[in-house]
């Protein structure tokens, strides 16, 4: 590893430890007796963190080269059935540590947040979307952005301008954009502060949809569609909301999120929850470390 991974890997491995030691509730249960696993939790998310941060989008090939090239740093990494296996149970301490490093830096206070979803396409062929163990969940939908349809599931962000991510979700093709935002919001663990304000594109509008918000505090800013009155915030809309268009972009195209190769249920969720954690402490690291933009995976990303 490179000076910037490397510091990267020792700041998340510690702080990961230190949080899930005094959190021990967070892991995956294990019987008292028995043999207990010669890598740790704490190590075993700073190595998946790793992993999409260098491109490896194969399990396989990613453990191959960790071997080569990391064994100092970790010389009891498992087979990858071993491996697929813990972090698919790791699912729960992987959304907490996102949350812990989240609320670490700070960012969360930030008054305006965006939103939307993005596809995360599973499949291509009928025969995919018959078979695979993801139909049900699965299931066929459009995107507007790039006019095309798609099988697979749609992850929707709540995000921090600087690109942190501060609620997400993960749903079918066809679900509802506002409902599931009313859920991330609910959801969150820390208040949220009244005249937070979110950018939204025009698909989240509805009366009752937007008197929800507001009994919450919350200031919706979306275009003003057909037959309205012109809506305030206008002026703000344009350049803010590339700022979404521009996470999504970090995590398709240089976190791989659309190449994530999940089979099942839980395979996806993990594999989804590794690209938003692996965002989520570059962030982190680049504010600790003075680097920017703090959304940049250059240093890391080789």
């Amino acid at each position: 590893m490179d000076n910037d991974l490397d510091t990267l890997a020792t700041a998340l491995y510690a702080s990961t430890d230190d949080f899930l030691k005094a959190n021990p509730q967070l892991l995956p249960w294990r019987p008292a007796v028995g043999l207990q696993p010669r890598i740790t939790d704490a190590e075993l998310v700073t190595v998946s963190v790793l992993q999409a941060l260098l491109g490896f989008t194969s399990e396989r090939r990613w453990l191959r080269h960790a071997r080569a090239d990391l064994c100092e740093w970790f010389p009891h990494l498992p087979e990858q059935s071993g491996y697929n296996k813990r972090l698919r149970h790791l699912g729960e301490t992987l959304q907490a540590v996102i949350a812990y490093l989240g609320r670490d830096t700070g960012l969360w206070a930030d008054g305006i947040w965006v939103a939307d979803s993005t596809p995360v396409e599973c499949g291509r062929s009928r025969e995919t979307a018959h078979r695979s163990e993801l139909a049900g969940f699965a299931e066929y939908g459009y995107c507007a952005s790039h006019s095309r349809w798609f099988w697979g599931l749609r992850l929707h962000l709540l995000c921090t301008l600087s690109g942190l991510p501060v609620g997400f979700a993960l749903t079918g093709a066809k679900a509802d954009e506002r409902e599931t935002l009313l859920g991330i919001l609910d959801s969150m663990p820390a208040g949220i502060g009244a005249g937070q304000v979110i950018l939204a594109d025009k698909n989240y509008y509805g009366r009752i949809f937007e008197q929800d918000l507001a009994e919450a505090g919350i200031v919706l800013v979306r275009p003003t569609r057909q037959g309205e009155r012109r809506r305030p915030g206008k002026e703000f809309l344009k350049p803010l909301r590339q700022v979404i268009e521009s996470i999504n972009d970090t995590l398709k195209g240089q976190l791989d999120l659309e190449s994530q190769g999940g089979r099942t249920i839980a395979g996806v969720t993990v594999r989804v929850l590794q690209r938003i954690l692996a965002l989520t402490v570059v962030i982190w690291n680049n504010q600790n470390t003075g680097r920017h933009p703090l959304r940049s995976l250059t240093a890391y990303d080789h």
